[in-house]
């Protein structure tokens, strides 16, 4: 089921770490502390944690694919190898208004794409077959699935467990298009097998995937055309970022398509053609090729989840907030049960997997999802990033709240850079300085969130983080504005006279 290609040098050496194709699967110990199914991040940070602790325990770890599941292979790395890419052209763009002429760009986007390879092939020892070895698991690649109340079988070899983890993610969901599957498309896990550039792409679906691939294949040359069933982009996210960013895309020349329903594709031999209606018409245009975002399905098929009594539907592994399923002695984490689906948020659930099945039993309490405080970023230019509360959670919550809201057009290193298209926007607890959420529109917004998201879990509120001293200039003097901001609503009428008139003085 490897789904790499072209199969270069690059490829191969990526192969031979995640799925080496001469490896042989261990004999099965009589008995696993833990089996986990499913090698992407949270298989795989369960699996050292629980083998690193030193008490001696049998792991055993399960992929029936490549090690390492979409962030190594199909997702963050090669997505963002490729966005750094792609940022290099927005700079050109913008260099005029610096100061800086460059009338002849050329994109080699084989190179992109080789380069993407190689960087990918350069960090997948980490997530090696041989590396999880070396560390005491025991690998098995194949197809697992649960045979009875404490086995698994993968390739005819037979695992008993006294707890199992399945974390074997999700992938790109397939609407049900007419036609779409008889004139191709790509997914996540296709995309970036492209060694030559697509002229023209449509994408489907605007949120934060769509709206990353069609901003960076745009800036490396293609003609996109982004396809979305609401009336705006990000619709799940802050309307005035979102807004922000619906304009940086029509002015680099993406082609968005709003509140539409795709109706069908064709296959012609001038492309792909694809109809859809908005509230006014019916149109058609022709592409290259059709890439797909949006939504996700879980990868649950051949685990056969009735032999163990671990309930499920459409959207995953059904867990209580331990991460716990249905069958006491089984617990999922990662992209297959969890609305978070990213990186970092399956990282966080493997560590609670981690203190509950093996922490818990001894007394030492329990960890539960939701006393995470999550953030996430969709990586366009400028970078979008949320965490905690939005203002419409706050309303949909009947929450009291304030809100202090700072342009990056006041902030002097954004000024600077050029970067003043975006804001920081702060949610507190109405009648105190508790940060119930943040939302950043900036070029390094990623980076800057987690200031705030060290804040809220450490309970440290805006009075607090007013007096942390910003080195100037920096983009992230956003959040100290914000918080003095918030200072100068405590002053009473009386301070403010004082305050002016010693101002007088001086």
């Amino acid at each position: 089921m490897i789904t790499i290609s072209p199969i270069d040098a690059y490829d191969r050496q990526l192969i031979d770490f995640v799925h080496p194709p001469d490896w042989m699967n261990p004999e099965p110990a009589a008995s696993y502390d833990l089996v986990v199914i499913g090698a992407g991040t949270a298989g795989l940070v369960v699996a050292a944690g629980a083998a690193g602790l030193g008490l001696g325990l049998k792991v055993a770890l399960i992929e029936r694919n490549l090690m390492g599941g979409d962030c190594l292979n199909f997702g963050c790395v090669p997505s963002k190898t490729m966005i750094r890419s792609s940022r290099v052209i927005g700079e050109i763009w913008r260099g005029q208004e610096l100061g800086i002429r460059a009338d002849r760009v050329e994109i080699d986007f084989s190179a992109v794409m080789e380069r993407m390879r190689r960087i990918r092939a350069e960090i997948s020892h980490n997530d090696s077959a041989m590396r999880f070895q070396e560390l005491g698991v025991d690998v098995f690649l194949g197809d697992g699935k649960f045979t009875s109340q404490d086995t698994i079988t993968v390739e005819e070899r037979v695992l008993k467990f006294k707890k199992a983890v399945i974390a074997t993610g999700a992938r790109a969901a397939t609407p049900k298009i007419p036609g779409l599957v008889e004139a191709g498309y790509l997914t996540n896990e296709t995309v970036f097998s492209l060694t030559e550039r697509p002229q023209r792409l449509a994408i489907i679906g605007g949120g934060s995937v769509g709206c990353e691939f069609a901003q960076t294949f745009q800036r490396l040359g293609c003609e996109v055309f982004l396809l979305h069933n609401h009336s705006q982009i990000l619709n799940k996210e802050d309307l005035q970022a979102a807004t922000i960013l619906q304009q940086v895309l029509t002015k680099e020349g993406v082609n968005l398509i709003l509140d539409c329903q795709v109706q069908q594709v064709m296959a012609t031999p001038q492309g792909k053609t694809i109809t859809y209606s908005t509230k006014d018409q019916t149109e058609t245009i022709t592409v290259d090729e059709i890439l797909l975002g949006a939504g996700r399905t879980p990868n649950l098929e051949s685990l056969d989840l009735s032999q163990v009594g671990v309930d499920f539907d459409e959207t995953g592994v059904k867990v209580n907030d331990y991460l716990q399923t249905t069958n006491p002695r089984i617990y999922a984490a990662g992209d297959v049960c969890m609305k978070w689906q990213f990186t970092h948020a399956a990282d966080a659930a493997a560590r609670i997997v981690i203190k509950n099945t093996l922490f818990s039993p001894l007394g030492l309490g329990k960890s539960k999802l939701s006393d995470l405080v999550m953030p996430w970023v969709t990586y366009t230019d400028p970078e979008i990033a949320q965490v905690g509360l939005s203002e419409h959670d706050a309303q949909v919550q009947g929450l009291q709240v304030g809100t202090i809201k700072i342009e990056m057009s006041t902030v002097d290193r954004a000024i600077t850079d050029g970067d003043t298209a975006g804001f920081l926007k702060v949610i507190h607890r109405q009648g105190s300085d508790e940060i119930l959420g943040a939302t950043i529109v900036a070029s390094h917004a990623g980076e800057t969130i987690s200031e705030l998201t060290t804040a809220m879990v450490n309970k440290i509120g805006l009075s607090k983080l007013s007096s942390v001293i910003h080195p100037y200039p920096t983009q992230a003097d956003c959040i100290k504005k914000a918080a003095d901001a918030y200072r100068r609503t405590l002053l009473t009428s009386r301070t403010r006279k004082l305050l002016g008139f010693l101002t007088k003085l001086s």
